[in-house]
């Protein structure tokens, strides 16, 4: 099936696409790559998920954080792509956790992106290469931020949307 469909199938809601907040490209196209900023937890609602995930947050509203950027992360792609189906493959994630000093889990914190994009591009093409690191404050106390290396269809960079 197609990403899009995929996306159907989950039955899930994509929050509003997160507009910049300081001086930079929510994406930008390179080649046949998409370089995609860092993206925190925007909800449907557009408010964010904040805290420190061992502190304030259990690993499991991180992991459900992760996830929740990676849908904000596929809003941002559909905006700028037009669709999901114009992305090949994942190529790379850099996950960043809001931790505490003693929280050691962030790899299981961000898989909650991960397994999100293996369900919408399917194994092979939805899991690419993959950093989890713990940082301190994140902007805003976001309890994650994630950024995304995609490779895209060619043949569909023509329904990309030239308003970024």
């Amino acid at each position: 099936m197609s990403a899009e469909a995929n996306l159907l199938q989950l039955n899930v809601a994509l929050p509003p696409a997160p507009t910049p907040v300081a001086v930079y490209k929510p994406l930008v196209i390179a080649g046949n790559k998409a370089y995609v900023s860092g993206h925190g937890p925007v909800q449907e609602d557009g408010s964010l998920i904040v805290g420190r995930v061992g502190a304030d947050l259990t690993l499991e509203e991180g992991h459900a954080a992760a996830r929740q950027v990676g849908l904000a992360i596929l809003a941002t792609l559909r905006k700028h792509l037009g669709s999901l189906d114009a992305v090949k493959r994942v190529v790379k994630v850099l996950g960043m956790v809001n931790s505490a000093p003693d929280f050691y889990d962030h790899p299981k914190v961000i898989n909650g992106c991960s397994e999100l994009f293996a369900e919408i591009w399917g194994k092979d093409n939805g899991v690419g290469a993959r950093s989890a690191v713990g940082m301190g404050p994140l902007p805003g106390n976001i309890a994650v931020e994630i950024e995304v290396i995609f490779e895209i269809n060619l043949t569909s960079s023509d329904q990309m949307v030239d308003d970024i």
